[in-house]
């Protein structure tokens, strides 16, 4: 079950690491290129709400138990730690490094993405599937087959079913 859970968290961050990327490289290289903290803030803010989403209902769906506006909060909350953590080395680098200063457009969007996708990004994955396993969609409160269903054991073939979204 915790592998599943973990396989299905790294296709949401999958999905959405694609959606924040293309958000951000669109603001960053356009309206907002004298403001990347600001496009990246931006750009995870979106992402955060695609990642509830697809997180809620699929990675997750058997955890949680709350009232959707206490876990919603509870992961928005969790999630906006995790947007502060991916845009603090981006802020470090531009901000107490002045990094952009001095490099070509082709150099700021490797920087930029190192910052801000590689260190960020591990950064703050770590953290929120720590952080929604423990407080949003906590184990004890668990939904479906494992919190007493009629479907205590699913078969194989049933489990494929679910991890292909038929179920």
């Amino acid at each position: 079950m915790r592998h599943h859970e973990l396989i299905k968290f790294a296709m949401v961050g999958g999905t959405t690491f694609v959606f924040d990327l293309a958000i951000f490289y669109s603001l960053s290289l356009t309206i907002l290129e004298t403001k990347p903290v600001i496009a990246k803030v931006i750009a995870g803010v979106l992402a955060t709400i695609l990642s509830y989403i697809l997180n809620r209902e699929w990675a997750f769906k058997n955890r949680g138990g709350r009232e959707r506006h206490h876990e919603a909060l509870l992961f928005f909350i969790i999630s906006g730690i995790g947007v502060i953590l991916q845009a603090a080395p981006l802020f470090i680098g531009n901000n107490v490094f002045d990094m952009r200063s001095n490099l070509s457009v082709s150099e700021v969007v490797v920087v930029d993405f190192v910052l801000g996708y590689i260190i960020g990004n591990l950064m703050q994955m770590a953290f929120r599937f720590w952080a929604l396993r423990k407080f949003a969609f906590p184990e004890e409160l668990l939904r479906g087959g494992d919190a007493g269903s009629t479907d205590l054991h699913p078969t194989l073939a049933e489990l494929n079913d679910e991890e292909l979204g038929h179920a």
